[in-house]
């Protein structure tokens, strides 16, 4: 995962002038629609590749690459809310239908029904709130995917999660400086 910039700290969502969901998916849209920006970012064949955006209000964006065959595993943003749009190529998400506290759990079983799917191809988007859980996959075998992700306040860190059946377990906290 890209690396935040030094010094940033997280800001109240609900400070003034900060950027709404709405917002921040009207930014990801406009930069997926951008030819230049998406084919500067180099590709790998193996791993994703990032690139530091300036999303608006003081927001962290990213340009992501993704592999044929990549993905994220399950992960929140740490009590931020946030967007992406596909540029090129399609992703998978899987999410979840409700929202789930982020912090004091180390297990939840889920109920029956919880699970969402979305393909998302290029132009398509979605804006998801502060205690969203998902992950996200390009399913091709063949072709890359590109997106623009956008996160207010910035990534303060990522809970990442395993998944057996129903049950959502607490893996591994990381924090931006693990990132690099």
């Amino acid at each position: 995962m890209p690396t935040p910039v030094p010094g940033s700290s997280p800001v109240s969502s609900g400070a003034p002038g900060a950027p709404s969901e709405a917002d921040l998916l009207a930014f990801a849209r406009r930069a997926a629609a951008d030819a230049r920006l998406v084919s500067s970012l180099p590709l790998d064949p193996e791993g994703r590749t990032w690139m530091r955006l300036n999303g608006p209000g003081d927001s962290e964006a990213w340009l992501i690459g993704w592999p044929p065959g990549s993905g994220t595993g399950w992960h929140d943003h740490g009590g931020s809310h946030g967007a992406l749009a596909v540029a090129g190529g399609v992703l998978t998400e899987h999410s979840l239908a409700a929202p789930l506290p982020t912090d004091g759990w180390m297990a939840l079983e889920l109920a029956d029904g919880i699970d969402r799917e979305r393909r998302l191809s290029g132009g398509q988007g979605r804006a998801f709130g502060a205690h969203h859980v998902h992950q996200v996959r390009n399913a091709s075998a063949e072709q890359h995917a590109v997106s623009v992700h956008a996160y207010y306040p910035p990534l303060p860190l990522m809970r990442r999660y395993g998944r057996s059946g129903q049950v959502l377990r607490l893996e591994q906290v990381e924090w931006p400086e693990e990132w690099a």
